[in-house]
């Protein structure tokens, strides 16, 4: 039986999961509303492609995040197993919050590669591996090594990174 301290947990995790996803997918709708507004030729074309890098951002991340909550369900259900054991219970809490902790990080490097270098990009870290794919229409090795460089700041031991580009 789901006691009311569970409940409520699932209930709010639901609602930061709900609206994280309407978050990403947010720009989109804008992009798609400024484009019906038929703008000039030229900032009609790079409005489509920054649709085109949106779209494929977020599908790398809706997958990603499909792929961590069938994690998460599992250890949630885990966690409110009666006959789980306490250690099992503390297994599954702590890769919860290994989870959490992890999408934040990729929410702070992707915003941090924005704000520094003007490109969309799309992490993903799994233990010491970081993999960025990043929309530019800029592929050289120094920014590739910048890239790399801003993701090993936000860790203390060896990351290990690799920028992939794609073309916008």
């Amino acid at each position: 039986m789901i006691n009311k301290q569970n409940l409520w947990f699932l209930t709010l995790f639901t609602l930061i999961l709900v609206l994280s996803i309407y978050y990403i997918t947010m720009p989109n709708d804008l992009l798609v509303e400024a484009l019906k507004k038929e703008p000039a030729t030229e900032e009609k074309s790079e409005a489509k492609e920054t649709i085109e890098e949106v779209s494929s951002l977020v599908a790398m991340r809706v997958s990603l995040e499909e792929e961590r909550q069938t994690v998460m369900d599992e250890l949630q259900e885990k966690l409110t197993n009666d006959s789980a054991t306490s250690e099992e219970k503390n297994n599954a809490y702590e890769q919860l919050k290994y989870l959490n902790e992890v999408q934040g990080k990729e929410e702070t490097i992707e915003k941090k590669i924005k704000k520094e270098y003007n490109i969309n990009c799309f992490v993903k870290i799994d233990n010491s591996n970081a993999n960025c794919v990043c929309v530019s229409n800029k592929h050289d090795n120094t920014l590739a090594n910048n890239i790399m460089r801003l993701v090993q700041e936000n860790y203390k031991n060896k990351m290990y990174t690799t920028v992939k580009f794609q073309k916008s």
